[in-house]
């Protein structure tokens, strides 16, 4: 090659920035998948230090009580009066059914124990309830 003479362009493309930067976005889903697909509502769970594990989710039916006391089946509202059937039917064929109650921080727990009744009632022994654990407090010097 000589002076003024233009030199070839290579064309190559370089991946490196593009693989970085689909490891950062797939962190980042990961890290958000696992609160984007809980379900039900919003609910501020309660805070103990007891339990260490929820337990298994396969076959347990999830319900939930709101901040304002409404019920809900996996992720359907449902009334007082439609809780019965709407529980049987979300049940299904399962052979081993667990209800779990996820009830709100803030509600007395007279509404938590109204849902458990429902669930009684509608003929499922045995409800769970599930909590967050609490952080442990730092020890002081």
């Amino acid at each position: 090659m000589q002076l003024g003479e233009p030199g070839k362009m290579q064309a190559a493309i370089n991946i490196t920035p593009l693989v970085d930067v689909v490891l950062v976005l797939l962190i980042i889903f990961m890290v958000i998948a696992p609160q984007m697909m809980r379900k039900g509502p919003d609910v501020a769970l309660p805070e103990t230090v007891k339990p260490r594990e929820q337990g298994d989710e396969r076959g347990r039916i999830l319900v939930s009580v709101d901040g304002e006391g409404g019920l809900w089946i996996e992720e359907q509202a449902v009334t007082p009066e439609q809780f019965a059937d709407t529980l049987r039917a979300a049940v299904g064929d399962e052979q081993d059914p667990k209800v779990v109650i996820r009830g709100d921080a803030r509600l007395h727990f007279q509404e938590i124990r109204q849902a458990m009744l429902a669930v009684e009632q509608a003929g499922f022994r045995g409800v769970g309830l599930i909590a967050k654990r609490a952080q442990p407090e730092a020890q002081g010097d």
